[in-house]
């Protein structure tokens, strides 16, 4: 494999351990809040009827089961009741039903967002909406825009093929865009119904694993450029803010992780070296970006991360040597609601900054990973 380049936005602070301060044209996060779909099943009810649709008839189920029992899911929403899925049939009904619930969703994650960080719609300047499991023209964000209340010449930036890194590269270019605009206010939402996307008649491996593991949701994150005073009258308090990102692009693995489409949709790709390039390049490479700012993974006290599944996790805090509990939200996002793809890192950061509430003036890192095969690292600090 060739050694990957390092894409960075900003130059090192100057200034030593602890001390670093947040830049001037730093971003803060005023509200992240996820949207779920009311069918919530728990994992073990979902187990025989995914076999139904994914297996042949009087198939051999212990490879299913093993799945099911070992993703690290306890239960997930669908964005539909199980007992519709057999029904689809083909690609247009299913991407017709993303339409659907993606448009209901995203509706209520967007608004849920604006109302907790005290704006209208109106406010808005810049939306970025992401998601990988279906396809509209014109795009969720252009479909939203009216029925929200949206301003006519509101920026949008639909984004496809980005998957379950969306959610911290989308945070990273909404910060590259207010540090050009630092009086505007961006969104990013991400809209994934993942289950809408699950082949029938198919028993690969890599469609069983996609069965065991991913759910459905949708999120917006409110971001506020340096010039706009953040209030605090929603029900969370402003921040984190965010000091830098790193995004970096790992070349020779396109075909780790993704879609091949085809005629019956999107059929998911993933590659059983995901979590060895994590264990021999993402922990060399968090440590070179934490470096350039003068911190260390000691330095970083909020960890959140994107829940992969087991393996990846395991992988990352081995690779970062981290201490076990240094990854429990993203634990218990992934028992909870299932990977949701790029939804699930900032389901994750909601839920950090609900209960935990760091201390101000600490650090967090923001990281997930994505088809390319990528990394995105999005520095915070409280």
């Amino acid at each position: 494999m060739r050694v990957p380049v390092i894409v960075d936005d900003a130059p090192a602070p100057s200034a030593a351990p602890h001390g670093t301060a947040v830049p001037a044209t730093a971003t803060t996060i005023a509200a992240v809040r996820t949207a779920l779909p009311p069918h919530r099943y728990a994992q073990d009810d979902l187990t025989e009827a995914i076999g139904d649709l994914c297996l042949p008839p009087g198939a051999n189920r212990a490879l299913l089961r093993r799945l099911h029992a070992s993703s690290g899911v306890r239960t997930r929403h669908l964005a539909l009741p199980i007992e519709q899925y057999a029904g689809l049939g083909d690609f247009g009904r299913s991407n017709d039903a993303w339409m659907a619930a993606g448009l209901d969703l995203g509706e209520e994650a967007l608004t849920g967002a604006l109302k907790d960080a005290g704006l209208e719609p109106a406010d808005v300047d810049l939306l970025v909406c992401a998601s990988i499991t279906g396809i509209a023209a014109p795009s969720l964000d252009a479909r939203l825009a009216g029925r929200v209340g949206l301003r006519p010449d509101v920026k949008r930036l639909p984004v496809f093929g980005l998957g379950c890194v969306a959610g911290a590269a989308g945070l990273a270019r909404l910060h590259d865009y207010l540090r050009g605009h630092p009086d505007d206010t961006a969104v990013l939402l991400t809209v994934e119904l993942c289950s809408l996307t699950l082949q029938q008649h198919d028993d690969s491996p890599a469609n069983l694993i996609a069965g065991a593991l991913f759910g459905d949701g949708a999120a917006a994150l409110v971001a506020r450029g340096s010039d706009i005073a953040v209030g605090g009258d929603g029900p969370v308090s402003a921040g984190p803010s965010v000091a830098a990102t790193r995004s970096r692009l790992y070349p020779d693995t396109e075909q780790l992780l993704g879609w091949d489409i085809g005629a019956s949709g999107f059929r998911v790709v993933i590659g059983a070296e995901i979590p060895g390039i994590v264990r021999n390049y993402f922990g060399r490479d968090l440590r070179a970006f934490l470096a350039d700012h003068h911190l260390t993974t000691e330095d970083i006290e909020t960890w959140v991360c994107h829940p992969g599944g087991p393996k990846v996790l395991s992988a990352v805090t081995e690779a970062l040597d981290l201490p076990a509990e240094a990854l429990d939200t993203a634990w218990r996002s992934l028992a909870t609601v299932g990977n949701m793809s790029s939804v699930s890192v900032l389901h994750t950061l909601q839920n950090i900054r609900e209960s935990r509430r760091p201390k101000p003036g600490t650090w967090g890192l923001l990281m997930a990973m994505g088809p390319g095969f990528c990394a995105e690292l999005v520095l915070l600090r409280w």
